[in-house]
């Protein structure tokens, strides 16, 4: 069921943050010397009047796609790993996130490749007089024949190096949170709860990652134009320092955490009512059966985090 239930958070969490995202890139990978946009609400701004608001969801599809199985990846790869460690404490939560966080990465390395360049795809344009993609199954595609398997897994270093203790955070500060303010399922105020656990859950997560993302959101965008910039991850680091200064690994934070919230919100909560839900169902059921002899059921009470 956690599988399911990530699936369903993760498919609201993208119709929520999408547009966000696409800003987001924008500001990371646009050029120091030419910029084209002078920050988050200029950049939302300047992406509808230029492409109208379809230009918001640009490659939208690869997270669609890979983002509903990713969450359920992480939440049901998290949910057996806390059973494998018997003890629901916050550490062990964090130890659960970042293993998560580990394994999803075989698929949101090549899917956040596609989304990238899918959102860099006719910048400033209403119509893309020349379309490189048609959509992000075909960028992948394209990407394999000109690269191989090495260009599909561009970025696969950073991207470990963020998710592992990226979900750590996530999931230690969901559970620390919800212990806190006491997200009981017969408390009134639970939703409303949940959801400010789950979105101050995102924005923590993000903090603890944010520059390592800056750089891999411009080496999966470099050589869009047929042209590398860089040769690895140090050089990037090197070059982006040199040009702009140690300010560039905040390039996008503000619609980043903007973002954060409503997807991270929508997603925990959402994934977390499907689970109650599902759990009470089946207690309902379990109460149909007649007792075997000699057993009696014990109902035990479900912690307050995931």
């Amino acid at each position: 069921m956690d599988f399911v239930a990530g699936c369903i958070g993760g498919a609201a969490g993208v119709l929520v943050g999408h547009p966000f995202d696409t800003v987001k890139v924008r500001l990371q990978v646009q050029s120091v010397d030419k910029p084209l946009y002078r920050g988050t609400f200029h950049c939302f701004q300047s992406i509808i009047r230029q492409e109208s608001l379809s230009g918001l969801y640009k490659g939208i599809g690869s997270p669609m796609m890979g983002l509903t199985f990713i969450n359920a990846i992480v939440f049901g790869v998290q949910g057996n790993t806390m059973r494998l460690l018997a003890h629901d404490t916050p550490t062990h939560q964090f130890l659960a996130g970042a293993a998560a966080g580990t394994i999803q990465c075989v698929i949101c390395c090549p899917m956040e490749l596609a989304k990238t360049r899918m959102q860099m795809q006719g910048t400033g344009e209403k119509k893309p007089s020349k379309k490189l993609y048609k959509n992000s199954l075909d960028c992948l595609v394209r990407i394999y024949r000109r690269e191989g398997l090495w260009g599909v897994n561009r970025g696969m270093l950073t991207t470990l190096i963020r998710e592992t203790p990226g979900f750590g955070v996530y999931f230690w500060a969901y559970d620390v949170l919800t212990r806190s303010l006491g997200c009981e399922p017969d408390n009134r105020y639970m939703i409303p709860k949940l959801l400010f656990a789950g979105g101050m859950a995102g924005i923590a997560s993000w903090l603890s990652t944010y520059p390592v993302d800056v750089i891999k959101s411009r080496l999966q965008a470099d050589g869009v134009g047929g042209v590398n910039q860089y040769s690895s991850i140090a050089d990037c680091v090197r070059q982006s320092v040199r040009k702009e200064g140690y300010m560039v690994f905040t390039r996008g934070l503000t619609s980043t955490l903007l973002r954060a919230f409503p997807v991270n919100a929508t997603t925990f909560a959402t994934v977390t009512l499907v689970l109650m839900y599902a759990r009470r169902s089946e207690e309902g059921l379990s109460d149909c059966e007649p007792a075997q002899p000699g057993h009696h059921t014990q109902i035990k009470q479900q912690p307050s985090s995931l």
